[in-house]
């Protein structure tokens, strides 16, 4: 029951010259003797302007060096850290400040103005004071009130408030302690089997679960090293992870689909494997990826309510299933039906998990609370799933997230699997619209490949829902009508997409998440109607043979 700072000192007293942290773009390294002075620094300097434990801090920081010292400083002081989300609109800002009782505001200069808008939003002001990532030292602009003592800091002290995307409504703030934090980064570290020469390739931004516990946190806790770039390159993606022999990678899905299309086969120097998480990763992008680059794919889920992983698969030589994310490292984690009873494998049901890197609450939120936590410590997580019989778990999607399709429910992950096995599409998502006949019908976003656009039907350029959806063009376009044939050779007629329309970018959260009532909004601003036989693919009544 270890908090940050615990681990911080000890690295610091038994390998203070060792090197924690690689920041490419100023050439900055930082070693832990070095971190736990500057974390002591900017802890001082907080206490110095009046705040104390417990108070809220948040940051709207690119990734940078700057950006780990103020992360893990705020922690280490035992202050809260609250990120801000970079991609936010203002009214989401605006809320996550107030209802935070944020006291301090830091953020890169560039931020200035969209958080100066959140007064706009009725927020009363707060200090807020520039930083420069790339700067070396304190990134406090303060005194270091050195000689101020710090106060005790015991491990269910809470340590982060970070706030959910709010897709489904105003946004929640999970609150996650000291023991969350570190009990999170060690079933990271257990996990993945890694140790001291371990070195983390971060090219996701520190506003998210997945980057503060899977690739700073887990490498404190196991004693080894990571790399943090700005952002993710696709041009300098291989670069950052060789040149700076990283031995292993965190990825989204969707990192996984452009390194696939817009990157060749790779020197991949002393990388062991690449970690992929915070959505379901298509089987076929799983196999592409390992076939293409020689790195075996470790897939891998987690939710911000439990300071990131909870299932992981094991990692070489043991047995890895795809499709899966795995078997619980480091908590407990069960299929339960609606009563929460568990479900025998092979039913799908909620999954649940229990364990000490389950969150404290959500923030002055009771009733939600009581809602998806139980009294006995098992969280409600909202996705849906099955177990094996090998104890592996498989998502099947979400609660509300079901097309129910003349009395069948469709779970849509598998409409995405099939369309991303057709070698013309990169992405694809799909959900259900209101139909009259079936009650919902499957409609489908697709990004297509590099080169696979049918520019002279005007399927190129685009910008969110194109305006020429592919089912128009489909009598005249090979594209469109190879689509619709595959799906119903993958699906069968009653699964298969009664409208598949091209996108530039399919809407998803900060973790990568693909974001469906995002996604089905955008469909019913369009006001498309499932169509006759003729132009849909699918029958104007339900017929028990296409149920089969």
């Amino acid at each position: 029951m270890e908090t940050l700072r615990n681990i911080i000192d000890r690295l610091a007293q038994d390998r203070p010259q060792d090197v924690y942290l690689v920041a490419p773009e100023p050439g900055l390294q930082l070693t832990f003797a070095q971190l736990r002075d500057d974390c002591r620094a900017v802890a001082g300097s907080l206490a110095a302007m009046g705040l104390r434990k417990g108070d809220r801090v948040a940051y709207m920081l690119d990734n940078g060096y700057q950006t780990v010292e103020i992360f893990l400083g705020v922690l280490y002081g035992g202050f809260v850290i609250t990120p801000l989300n970079a991609q936010a609109q203002p009214s989401h800002l605006a809320y996550v400040v107030k209802q935070s009782g944020t006291r301090l505001i830091l953020a890169s200069p560039h931020y200035r103005e969209r958080l100066e808008r959140c007064r706009e939003e009725g927020v009363e002001p707060v200090p807020l004071l520039d930083v420069d990532v790339d700067s070396p030292g304190n990134p406090l602009p303060l005194p270091t009130g050195q000689g101020l003592d710090l106060p005790i800091l015991e491990a269910h002290d809470e340590g982060q408030l970070i706030y959910t995307s709010g897709t489904t409504g105003v946004p929640k703030g999970v609150v996650l302690t000291h023991e969350n934090l570190v009990a999170g980064g060690r079933n990271t570290a257990g996990a993945h089997e890694l140790t001291e020469v371990d070195r983390a390739l971060c090219v996701l931004p520190l506003y998210h679960i997945n980057a503060q516990v899977v690739t700073l946190i887990a490498p404190l806790v196991s004693g080894g090293s990571v790399v943090l770039p700005h952002r993710f390159s696709v041009s300098h993606f291989w670069d950052h992870a060789v040149n700076h022999a990283c031995t292993w990678l965190s990825v989204v899905p969707t990192i996984v689909s452009y390194l696939l299309d817009k990157t060749e086969p790779a020197t991949t120097g002393q990388l062991r494997f690449a970690r992929s998480a915070s959505a379901p990763l298509a089987a076929i992008h799983h196999k592409a990826f390992e076939d293409k680059f020689g790195l075996p794919m470790i897939e891998t889920m987690g939710l911000t309510e439990t300071a990131a992983p909870i299932l992981s698969n094991p990692m070489p030589p043991n047995r890895r299933k795809v499709g899966s994310p795995g078997l619980p490292y480091g908590n407990e984690v069960k299929v339960a039906g609606p009563e929460g009873d568990e479900m025998p494998d092979g039913s799908i049901g909620e999954v649940l998990v229990r364990g000490p890197n389950v969150m404290k609450c959500y923030y002055q939120a009771p009733e939600i609370t009581q809602e998806r936590l139980q009294a006995d410590g098992w969280l409600h997580t909202g996705d849906l799933a099955y177990r094996d019989a090998d104890g592996f778990f498989f998502v099947t999607g979400r609660l509300g997230e079901l097309i129910i399709k003349g009395g069948e429910n469709i779970a849509p992950r598998e409409i995405d699997d099939a369309l991303c096995r057709h070698p013309a599409i990169l992405e694809a998502g799909a959900v259900g619209i209101s139909d009259e006949h079936y009650g919902e019908n499957i409609v489908a976003a697709i990004i297509l490949k590099s080169g696979a656009c049918c520019i002279e039907h005007g399927l190129d350029p685009y910008s969110g829902l194109s305006a020429c959806p592919l089912k128009h063009a489909r009598k005249s376009c090979p594209v469109a009508l190879e689509i619709h044939e595959f799906c119903s050779q993958e699906l069968g007629r009653f699964k298969s997409p009664a409208i598949i329309q091209s996108v530039e970018v399919l809407p998803r959260g900060p973790s990568g998440k693909l974001q469906r009532r995002r996604l089905k909004s955008l469909f019913q601003t369009l006001e498309i109607a499932v169509e006759s036989t003729e132009n849909s693919g699918v029958g104007d009544k339900f017929r028990e043979e296409d149920a089969k």
